[in-house]
Protein backbone atom coordinates (compact mmCIF):
# COMPACT_ATOMS: atom_id res chain seq x y z
CA UNK A 1 0.00 0.00 0.00
CA UNK A 2 1.06 3.44 -0.70
CA UNK A 3 0.64 5.68 1.81
CA UNK A 4 0.06 9.57 0.64
CA UNK A 5 -2.02 10.83 4.08
CA UNK A 6 -2.94 9.65 7.22
CA UNK A 7 -6.24 9.67 9.20
CA UNK A 8 -5.54 9.92 12.48
CA UNK A 9 -6.88 8.77 15.54
CA UNK A 10 -7.09 10.25 19.18
CA UNK A 11 -4.32 8.41 20.46
CA UNK A 12 -2.58 8.69 17.54
CA UNK A 13 -2.98 12.78 17.38
CA UNK A 14 -1.70 12.60 21.06
CA UNK A 15 1.44 10.57 19.72
CA UNK A 16 1.82 12.87 16.80
CA UNK A 17 1.76 16.47 18.81
CA UNK A 18 4.96 14.85 20.34
CA UNK A 19 7.08 14.89 17.26
CA UNK A 20 4.99 17.17 14.94
CA UNK A 21 6.26 20.45 13.69
CA UNK A 22 4.05 22.13 15.94
CA UNK A 23 4.97 20.47 19.42
CA UNK A 24 8.32 19.02 19.63
CA UNK A 25 7.85 18.31 23.30
CA UNK A 26 9.19 15.02 23.96
CA UNK A 27 10.96 12.41 22.30
CA UNK A 28 10.28 8.42 21.37
CA UNK A 29 12.61 5.75 20.87
CA UNK A 30 11.96 3.91 17.26
CA UNK A 31 14.55 1.17 16.41
CA UNK A 32 14.26 -1.54 13.97
CA UNK A 33 15.91 -3.69 12.11
CA UNK A 34 15.43 -5.14 9.01
CA UNK A 35 17.21 -7.89 6.71
CA UNK A 36 17.29 -7.85 3.14
CA UNK A 37 17.28 -11.32 2.12
CA UNK A 38 18.27 -12.24 -1.05
CA UNK A 39 17.72 -15.89 -2.38
CA UNK A 40 21.12 -16.02 -4.15
CA UNK A 41 23.71 -15.18 -1.17
CA UNK A 42 24.39 -16.33 2.14
CA UNK A 43 26.65 -13.52 3.16
CA UNK A 44 25.49 -10.77 5.29
CA UNK A 45 26.22 -6.69 5.75
CA UNK A 46 25.18 -4.31 7.94
CA UNK A 47 24.11 -0.71 7.31
CA UNK A 48 23.69 2.10 10.27
CA UNK A 49 21.51 4.41 10.52
CA UNK A 50 21.67 7.04 13.50
CA UNK A 51 18.66 9.99 13.04
CA UNK A 52 15.35 11.41 14.56
CA UNK A 53 11.73 10.87 12.83
CA UNK A 54 12.96 11.02 9.12
CA UNK A 55 15.29 7.65 9.67
CA UNK A 56 12.82 6.48 12.00
CA UNK A 57 10.13 6.04 9.38
CA UNK A 58 7.52 7.92 11.50
CA UNK A 59 3.89 7.64 10.29
CA UNK A 60 2.04 9.37 12.62
CA UNK A 61 1.49 6.59 15.58
CA UNK A 62 4.18 4.98 18.49
CA UNK A 63 3.05 1.24 17.26
CA UNK A 64 4.50 1.07 13.79
CA UNK A 65 7.16 2.75 11.56
CA UNK A 66 7.83 3.01 7.77
CA UNK A 67 9.50 -0.41 6.41
CA UNK A 68 10.80 1.30 3.48
CA UNK A 69 12.52 4.80 5.51
CA UNK A 70 15.44 6.05 3.09
CA UNK A 71 18.23 3.79 5.11
CA UNK A 72 16.09 0.36 3.85
CA UNK A 73 15.29 1.68 0.10
CA UNK A 74 19.38 2.57 0.26
CA UNK A 75 20.08 -1.02 1.86
CA UNK A 76 18.00 -2.59 -0.88
CA UNK A 77 19.88 -0.86 -3.97
CA UNK A 78 23.08 -2.10 -2.02
CA UNK A 79 21.85 -5.93 -1.62
CA UNK A 80 21.95 -5.62 -5.76
CA UNK A 81 24.92 -4.25 -5.71
CA UNK A 82 26.93 -6.40 -4.16
CA UNK A 83 23.99 -9.65 -4.29
CA UNK A 84 24.15 -9.70 -0.33
CA UNK A 85 22.06 -9.78 2.72
CA UNK A 86 22.00 -6.45 3.91
CA UNK A 87 20.59 -5.73 7.75
CA UNK A 88 19.98 -2.19 7.98
CA UNK A 89 19.80 -1.19 11.86
CA UNK A 90 17.43 2.22 12.36
CA UNK A 91 18.90 3.48 15.68
CA UNK A 92 16.67 6.63 16.05
CA UNK A 93 14.74 8.37 18.50
CA UNK A 94 11.70 10.20 16.96
CA UNK A 95 11.26 14.37 18.18
CA UNK A 96 15.41 14.69 19.35
CA UNK A 97 17.15 17.66 18.74
CA UNK A 98 20.76 17.29 17.76
CA UNK A 99 22.73 17.02 20.34
CA UNK A 100 20.31 13.95 21.94
CA UNK A 101 21.13 11.86 18.91
CA UNK A 102 24.41 12.40 19.36
CA UNK A 103 24.68 11.57 22.58
CA UNK A 104 22.44 9.05 23.21
CA UNK A 105 22.17 7.36 19.50
CA UNK A 106 25.52 7.71 18.17
CA UNK A 107 28.01 7.77 21.19
CA UNK A 108 25.80 5.74 23.38
CA UNK A 109 24.47 3.19 20.80
CA UNK A 110 27.96 3.32 19.07
CA UNK A 111 28.38 -0.33 18.91
CA UNK A 112 25.79 -0.68 16.52
CA UNK A 113 28.54 0.86 14.13
CA UNK A 114 31.34 -1.33 15.70
CA UNK A 115 30.42 -4.50 14.34
CA UNK A 116 32.85 -6.45 11.73
CA UNK A 117 30.19 -6.28 9.40
CA UNK A 118 29.60 -2.61 9.30
CA UNK A 119 29.64 -1.26 5.60
CA UNK A 120 27.78 1.86 5.80
CA UNK A 121 27.21 3.97 8.42
CA UNK A 122 24.90 7.13 7.71
CA UNK A 123 22.96 10.37 10.05
CA UNK A 124 20.72 12.58 9.86
CA UNK A 125 19.50 15.32 12.67
CA UNK A 126 18.85 19.07 13.13
CA UNK A 127 15.15 18.70 11.93
CA UNK A 128 13.81 18.88 15.21
CA UNK A 129 16.31 21.87 16.10
CA UNK A 130 14.86 23.57 13.38
CA UNK A 131 11.42 22.71 13.65
CA UNK A 132 10.88 23.78 17.96
CA UNK A 133 13.20 27.13 16.96
CA UNK A 134 10.51 28.45 14.00
CA UNK A 135 7.38 27.25 16.79
CA UNK A 136 9.10 29.22 19.47
CA UNK A 137 9.22 32.10 16.87
CA UNK A 138 6.35 32.17 15.38
CA UNK A 139 4.59 32.52 18.77
CA UNK A 140 6.35 35.95 18.84
CA UNK A 141 5.13 39.29 19.35
CA UNK A 142 6.41 42.75 19.88
CA UNK A 143 10.11 42.93 18.57
CA UNK A 144 11.35 39.80 16.54
CA UNK A 145 14.16 37.91 18.88
CA UNK A 146 15.94 36.19 16.32
CA UNK A 147 18.54 34.38 18.82
CA UNK A 148 16.91 30.99 18.76
CA UNK A 149 16.85 30.42 14.83
CA UNK A 150 20.93 31.33 15.25
CA UNK A 151 21.18 28.98 18.56
CA UNK A 152 19.39 26.05 16.31
CA UNK A 153 22.17 26.86 13.25
CA UNK A 154 25.33 26.61 16.14
CA UNK A 155 24.29 23.64 17.63
CA UNK A 156 23.20 21.95 14.28
CA UNK A 157 26.97 22.40 12.98
CA UNK A 158 28.52 21.86 16.43
CA UNK A 159 26.69 18.13 16.60
CA UNK A 160 26.66 17.63 13.44
CA UNK A 161 30.84 18.27 13.63
CA UNK A 162 30.77 15.96 16.52
CA UNK A 163 28.58 13.20 14.69
CA UNK A 164 31.05 13.08 12.21
CA UNK A 165 33.90 12.65 14.29
CA UNK A 166 32.44 9.91 16.63
CA UNK A 167 31.27 7.72 13.47
CA UNK A 168 35.21 8.22 12.20
CA UNK A 169 36.19 6.50 15.35
CA UNK A 170 33.90 4.03 15.87
CA UNK A 171 32.81 2.50 12.59
CA UNK A 172 36.34 1.17 11.55
CA UNK A 173 34.81 -1.61 8.57
CA UNK A 174 32.41 0.90 7.22
CA UNK A 175 33.22 1.49 3.15
CA UNK A 176 31.18 4.10 3.13
CA UNK A 177 29.81 7.27 5.65
CA UNK A 178 26.56 9.38 4.59
CA UNK A 179 24.86 12.24 6.11
CA UNK A 180 21.68 13.99 4.65
CA UNK A 181 21.08 17.84 4.85
CA UNK A 182 17.30 18.62 5.54
CA UNK A 183 14.50 19.86 3.65
CA UNK A 184 12.22 22.53 4.20
CA UNK A 185 8.52 20.86 5.43
CA UNK A 186 5.64 23.46 5.66
CA UNK A 187 7.60 25.54 2.87
CA UNK A 188 4.02 26.97 1.62
CA UNK A 189 2.79 26.91 4.98
CA UNK A 190 5.38 29.57 5.95
CA UNK A 191 4.45 31.96 3.42
CA UNK A 192 3.13 34.09 5.93
CA UNK A 193 3.80 37.40 8.13
CA UNK A 194 4.93 36.72 11.79
CA UNK A 195 3.31 39.10 14.83
CA UNK A 196 6.36 40.58 15.81
CA UNK A 197 8.44 42.91 14.18
CA UNK A 198 11.59 43.43 12.90
CA UNK A 199 13.41 45.87 15.57
CA UNK A 200 15.09 47.73 12.36
CA UNK A 201 12.11 48.18 9.89
CA UNK A 202 9.43 48.12 12.32
CA UNK A 203 7.94 45.66 9.92
CA UNK A 204 6.46 42.12 10.60
CA UNK A 205 8.43 39.74 8.72
CA UNK A 206 7.51 36.79 6.32
CA UNK A 207 8.43 33.90 7.69
CA UNK A 208 9.69 31.68 4.61
CA UNK A 209 11.94 34.67 3.72
CA UNK A 210 13.43 34.51 6.86
CA UNK A 211 13.92 30.46 7.26
CA UNK A 212 15.10 30.03 3.86
CA UNK A 213 18.29 31.47 4.63
CA UNK A 214 19.17 29.84 7.55
CA UNK A 215 18.56 26.40 6.64
CA UNK A 216 20.42 27.37 3.54
CA UNK A 217 23.43 27.70 5.63
CA UNK A 218 22.78 24.98 7.76
CA UNK A 219 23.03 22.49 4.84
CA UNK A 220 26.47 24.37 3.34
CA UNK A 221 27.34 23.66 6.59
CA UNK A 222 26.51 19.84 6.37
CA UNK A 223 27.96 19.04 3.37
CA UNK A 224 31.02 21.05 3.64
CA UNK A 225 31.85 19.36 7.00
CA UNK A 226 31.24 16.34 5.05
CA UNK A 227 33.83 17.14 2.48
CA UNK A 228 36.27 17.91 5.35
CA UNK A 229 35.76 14.66 6.90
CA UNK A 230 35.60 11.96 4.16
CA UNK A 231 31.52 11.87 4.34
CA UNK A 232 29.25 11.49 1.29
CA UNK A 233 26.70 14.45 1.80
CA UNK A 234 23.43 13.57 0.70
CA UNK A 235 21.27 16.05 -0.93
CA UNK A 236 17.74 15.82 0.45
CA UNK A 237 17.07 19.25 -0.08
CA UNK A 238 18.01 19.15 -3.51
CA UNK A 239 16.00 15.96 -4.40
CA UNK A 240 12.59 17.31 -2.21
CA UNK A 241 12.21 21.01 -3.05
CA UNK A 242 12.49 21.35 -6.92
CA UNK A 243 10.97 19.87 -9.78
CA UNK A 244 12.63 17.38 -11.96
CA UNK A 245 12.58 19.21 -15.03
CA UNK A 246 13.78 22.53 -16.13
CA UNK A 247 11.00 25.13 -14.90
CA UNK A 248 13.05 28.38 -15.61
CA UNK A 249 14.68 27.84 -18.79
CA UNK A 250 18.41 27.84 -17.55
CA UNK A 251 19.46 24.48 -19.59
CA UNK A 252 19.35 22.78 -16.24
CA UNK A 253 17.27 20.34 -14.01
CA UNK A 254 15.53 21.94 -11.64
CA UNK A 255 16.48 19.53 -8.50
CA UNK A 256 20.15 18.76 -9.94
CA UNK A 257 20.55 22.75 -9.91
CA UNK A 258 20.34 23.05 -6.64
CA UNK A 259 23.09 20.70 -5.28
CA UNK A 260 25.31 21.63 -3.11
CA UNK A 261 28.76 21.87 -5.18
CA UNK A 262 31.90 20.98 -4.09
CA UNK A 263 34.00 24.29 -3.44
CA UNK A 264 31.22 26.96 -3.61
CA UNK A 265 31.89 29.30 -0.26
CA UNK A 266 28.37 29.39 2.09
CA UNK A 267 27.76 32.85 0.65
CA UNK A 268 27.33 31.59 -2.76
CA UNK A 269 25.34 28.90 -2.12
CA UNK A 270 22.66 30.79 -0.26
CA UNK A 271 22.74 33.62 -2.71
CA UNK A 272 22.04 30.67 -5.23
CA UNK A 273 19.60 28.94 -3.28
CA UNK A 274 18.07 32.21 -2.02
CA UNK A 275 18.02 34.28 -5.33
CA UNK A 276 19.23 32.69 -8.69
CA UNK A 277 17.25 29.37 -8.11
CA UNK A 278 14.60 30.83 -5.72
CA UNK A 279 11.77 30.42 -8.02
CA UNK A 280 12.40 26.56 -8.65
CA UNK A 281 11.88 25.90 -4.89
CA UNK A 282 8.45 24.01 -4.56
CA UNK A 283 6.92 22.62 -1.81
CA UNK A 284 7.65 18.96 -1.44
CA UNK A 285 3.65 18.26 -1.40
CA UNK A 286 3.70 18.70 -4.66
CA UNK A 287 7.08 17.77 -6.49
CA UNK A 288 7.13 17.24 -10.25
CA UNK A 289 8.64 14.74 -12.18
CA UNK A 290 7.90 16.40 -15.43
CA UNK A 291 5.66 19.53 -16.17
CA UNK A 292 2.57 17.52 -15.97
CA UNK A 293 2.97 15.19 -13.09
CA UNK A 294 3.99 15.60 -9.78
CA UNK A 295 3.64 13.15 -6.16
CA UNK A 296 3.08 14.07 -2.45
CA UNK A 297 6.52 13.71 -0.63
CA UNK A 298 4.88 15.14 2.49
CA UNK A 299 2.31 13.29 4.62
CA UNK A 300 -0.66 15.19 6.44
CA UNK A 301 1.29 16.45 9.11
CA UNK A 302 3.45 18.68 6.46
CA UNK A 303 6.79 17.01 8.53
CA UNK A 304 7.67 13.73 7.44
CA UNK A 305 8.44 11.98 4.10
CA UNK A 306 5.81 9.85 2.84
CA UNK A 307 6.77 6.62 1.58
CA UNK A 308 5.69 3.32 -0.47
CA UNK A 309 5.13 -0.28 1.09
CA UNK A 310 4.16 -1.35 4.64
CA UNK A 311 5.17 -0.91 7.55
CA UNK A 312 7.37 -2.81 10.95
CA UNK A 313 5.78 -3.12 14.26
CA UNK A 314 7.19 -1.35 16.97
CA UNK A 315 6.40 -1.82 21.01
CA UNK A 316 5.13 0.71 22.54
CA UNK A 317 6.81 -0.01 25.43
CA UNK A 318 10.70 -0.34 23.97
CA UNK A 319 9.63 1.21 20.61
CA UNK A 320 11.48 -1.80 18.92
CA UNK A 321 10.93 -4.29 16.01
CA UNK A 322 12.39 -6.41 13.72
CA UNK A 323 12.40 -8.61 11.15
CA UNK A 324 13.39 -9.91 7.31
CA UNK A 325 12.14 -10.46 4.04
CA UNK A 326 12.88 -10.47 0.08
CA UNK A 327 13.88 -7.06 -1.82
CA UNK A 328 10.93 -5.58 -2.68
CA UNK A 329 11.84 -5.06 -5.92
CA UNK A 330 13.46 -7.71 -8.90
CA UNK A 331 17.06 -7.20 -10.08
CA UNK A 332 14.99 -6.98 -13.56
CA UNK A 333 13.03 -4.32 -11.96
CA UNK A 334 15.51 -1.49 -10.71
CA UNK A 335 16.79 -0.22 -14.17
CA UNK A 336 19.74 2.36 -14.09
CA UNK A 337 19.93 2.12 -10.73
CA UNK A 338 16.27 3.40 -10.21
CA UNK A 339 13.46 1.39 -8.72
CA UNK A 340 9.96 1.83 -10.16
CA UNK A 341 9.09 3.79 -7.04
CA UNK A 342 11.87 5.53 -7.20
CA UNK A 343 10.55 9.11 -7.68
CA UNK A 344 7.21 9.06 -6.01
CA UNK A 345 7.39 9.66 -2.50
CA UNK A 346 9.88 10.90 -0.28
CA UNK A 347 11.65 7.88 1.41
CA UNK A 348 12.17 6.44 -1.93
CA UNK A 349 13.61 9.64 -3.21
CA UNK A 350 15.70 9.81 -0.22
CA UNK A 351 16.77 6.51 -0.53
CA UNK A 352 17.41 6.85 -3.90
CA UNK A 353 19.93 9.85 -3.42
CA UNK A 354 22.00 8.02 -0.58
CA UNK A 355 22.90 4.99 -3.29
CA UNK A 356 24.44 6.89 -5.41
CA UNK A 357 27.16 6.48 -3.01
CA UNK A 358 26.95 2.48 -2.04
CA UNK A 359 30.85 1.67 -3.03
CA UNK A 360 30.48 -1.10 -6.04
CA UNK A 361 32.40 -3.79 -3.87
CA UNK A 362 31.80 -4.52 0.15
Amino acid sequence: MFFRRNGLSFAVAVATAAVSGSALASTINQNTSWTIDRSTSTTKYRVVAYGDSIYAGYNGGISAVARRAAPVVQGEYLAKTWNADIEVIRRTKSGAKADDIYNNKIVSERSYMQTANTRAVMFEMCGNDYLQARSAFSGQSGTCDYSGLEAALAACTTYTERAMQAINQYATSAKVKIVSNIYYPGFDADNVQTSCRDASTGATVNKQVKFLPLLARSNWRTCNLAAKYGFQCADSFAEMMAADYDSNGDGQVDSAALRYVAGETEAAYVARITGALRSTLRDANTHFVNASTSYDYIQSDNTHPTYFGTTISVSIFSGSGSGTGAPQFTDTQVVNGKNPEWNKTGHERMGWEGSRFNPATP
